[in-house]
């Protein structure tokens, strides 16, 4: 009994299998053969060596023929009867199961197994046999060659063959007979094996009952055969499977399934199921099980059909503001946890870093258009107007308790203009707040500028998701600047190089080079490695990893060369702790870990802007290690040995 309900048990019956022949009792023909060729040669009178190679040949001619003969071919392994169950309802399918696996098992015959192999012909090594037959087959059909081409020089027949002659055919067609079934057989079957696969496979009816514990109550096989191999063993009730080829008839719509099931793992697992028959492409490996779809409806991602794996490693303790985090980031790239942590050690043996925010605001930049560019002109005064600020802040602040606008600065292009509107968010990033608060506004001055045309809400003078000069100059989000002294003893202990190796190639590589490649907010060697990673433990949007890596890396010596002054100023880090991804489970923990989860009930937005710090310091700890190393030598040598795998994972399943 398992859960109130009845089990059905199963009994596995496996028939004996036939041992294969005894390799000693092969060998005895070949032996006996030999010694009586061996004993026919030394009683012949004028032994000569075309006699000789007569007699060996004959030997091996005719044990190659008996061979077959006196063995035949071997039963195979009978296969195993289908497991038939003792109780539970399907005693209707035991006879006919048995009655097909005694059928099958008496008609196979052997084509593996333990029957004589055409490498038995010789109680030899298997390369010495392969190389006496070699030999036996050039040798002789050298031999006849020699010998019909002197046929043809006295003009003697060629059908009018002696003994030797008629050995040495019978040798050349045995030899070859042994070349083929050594080499081709194989080949051969490997074919044949591909098709008869299947023609001996039980019937579909049989396929259900697979499992030793059947729980009969629970079990119900759909009424149509599912097309993909890899179904969904949750998915087997009739419901489901007639809302499975509803979406494949496009009579439901697979996006519309969360609301008409009211059940988001369900509508998961079939739209899952819908993918595979539709594209024929199995999904394994991409696990559906584990994850709370309800948390994700509306507000994360649509069309959910699993979720991806992202190992989450933990670098640190990183020594910040006096405090020690350990940071949480989500990467499938190796070295990067172990550099970020030599990095942390650093710093915390220096004595820590210190981190400011210097400035906070979202911004959303619309774009509108009027008939003339002295119109355009006119709501550009208008909104430099300080007066006239304070009566918009009031309509936009309207739109949350948290959105605070505190500036606007308009941009004029001709008959359009683009006003970047810019408001702290709280510990939310703010996308959706300010865009609500910019609405207010431009419904509000509708009133006085009826010919105003909205063209779209933002029109990239933001600017979201892409590198641009105004975030990189004025910021969006979270700007931030980090430092660190790093004595001159931890440069060489921990960080393996010198001050003046440190200091060269940081200007030669993040100032000369980022120059000459024309980079906007690149000034620096790997920051968006650490913001990514963070972003992605911590719930934030990646694509904004974009402009939240903007960061100018600054190493100088200081004291007489002795330490270095570290710092990364990062304008634009766009974070929050609230909304988007920052609510799921995974993502919340690493935010709890940090001691940032959720909003600040004491002072609004300070979790976040703990987070844009938290980043920083990291960034600087990442920025140091990876340009130590660099400059050290050590950056190919530690990537080959903690960035390559030998081991081949691509068919685990989760």
């Amino acid at each position: 009994m398992r859960g109130g309900r009845p089990l059905s048990v199963v009994t596995l019956h496996v028939l004996p299998q036939h041992p294969p022949p005894s390799r000693s009792t092969i060998y005895l023909y070949p032996t006996l053969f030999l010694f009586s060729s061996v004993v026919l040669f030394l009683l012949l009178p004028r032994p000569k060596p075309d006699r000789l190679l007569t007699l060996l040949s004959l030997s091996l001619s005719a044990f190659l023929l008996i061979l077959p003969c006196s063995y035949g071919h071997p039963p195979s392994a009978p296969k195993p009867p289908r497991p038939t169950a003792v109780n539970g309802g399907t005693h209707s399918h035991q006879h006919r199961r048995n009655e097909k696996a005694s059928t099958s098992s008496s008609s196979s015959s052997s084509s593996s197994g333990g029957g004589p192999k055409a490498s038995d012909a010789l109680p030899l090594p298997l390369y010495l046999t392969n190389a006496v037959f070699f030999t036996l087959f050039f040798s002789v059909a050298y031999y006849l060659l020699h010998r019909w081409r002197d046929k043809i020089r006295t003009s003697t027949p060629l059908h009018v063959v002696n003994l030797s002659e008629l050995a040495a055919i019978v040798t050349l067609i045995a030899s070859f007979i042994y070349l083929l079934g050594f080499f081709g057989i194989d080949f051969v079957q490997s074919f044949i094996s591909r098709a008869s696969h299947y023609d001996d496979a039980w019937d579909d009816d049989d396929i259900e009952e697979e499992e030793v514990l059947i729980d009969s109550s629970r079990c119900c096989p759909p009424p149509a055969k599912p097309k993909f191999a890899d179904a969904d063993p949750a998915l087997c009730s009739e419901e489901d499977e007639e809302i499975i080829q509803a979406v494949l008839n496009g009579a439901v719509p697979s996006y519309s399934l969360e609301s008409k099931l009211g059940d988001c793992k369900r509508a998961a697992a079939i739209r899952r199921e819908w993918l595979q028959r539709t594209t024929g492409r199995s999904l394994q490996g991409l696990p559906l099980e584990g994850f709370d779809y309800d948390s994700i409806l509306g507000q994360c991602c649509e069309s959910p059909v699993g979720y991806v794996q992202i190992p989450v490693g933990i670098a640190g303790p990183l020594l910040l503001d006096g405090f020690e985090y350990m940071v949480p980031m989500a990467t499938t790239e190796g070295c990067l946890v172990a550099s970020m942590n030599r990095g942390c050690k650093a710093i915390h043996l220096s004595g820590g870093a210190d981190s400011q925010v210097y400035r906070d605001g979202m911004t959303r930049a619309p774009v509108v258009k009027f008939g003339s560019a002295v119109r355009a002109c006119e709501l550009f005064y208008y909104l430099e107007n300080r007066v006239n600020f304070d009566t918009l802040a009031v309509v936009f602040n309207r739109s949350s308790r948290f959105a605070r606008l505190q500036s606007i600065f308009p941009s004029l292009s001709g008959m359009t203009l683009h006003i970047r509107f810019n408001c702290s968010t709280g510990d939310a990033m703010g996308m959706n707040m300010v865009s609500k608060g910019v609405q207010n506004v431009l419904d509000f001055l509708q009133n006085d500028f009826p010919d105003m045309e909205v063209i779209g809400v933002s029109g990239n003078f933001c600017s979201d998701k892409k590198p641009a000069a105004v975030n990189w100059i004025l910021g969006r989000g979270k700007s931030v600047v980090c430092e660190s002294v790093i004595k001159e003893e931890v440069v060489k202990e921990v960080l393996k190089t010198s001050v003046s190796k440190l200091v060269q190639l940081h200007l030669n590589k993040n100032f000369v080079g980022s120059a000459m490649a024309g980079s906007v907010g690149g000034y620096n060697a790997h920051a968006s490695n650490i913001v990514s990673a963070i972003f992605i433990a911590t719930g934030q949007d990646p694509a904004q990893n974009v402009e939240s890596s903007h960061c100018l890396t600054n190493i100088v010596s200081i004291n007489d060369e002795k330490d270095i002054h570290a710092s990364v100023t990062m304008p634009c880090i766009e974070v929050g702790t609230v909304g988007g991804g920052t609510q799921l489970a995974s993502q919340s923990a690493c935010l709890n870990m940090l001691g940032v989860k959720g909003a600040s009930q004491g002072s609004p937005g300070s979790n976040s802007r703990q987070l844009a710090t938290i980043i920083a310091g990291s960034v600087l700890a990442g920025e140091l290690s990876l340009l130590s190393a660099m400059a050290a030598g050590d950056v190919v040598k530690s990537h080959m040995k903690y960035n390559r795998s030998s081991k081949d994972i691509s068919n685990a399943a989760s």
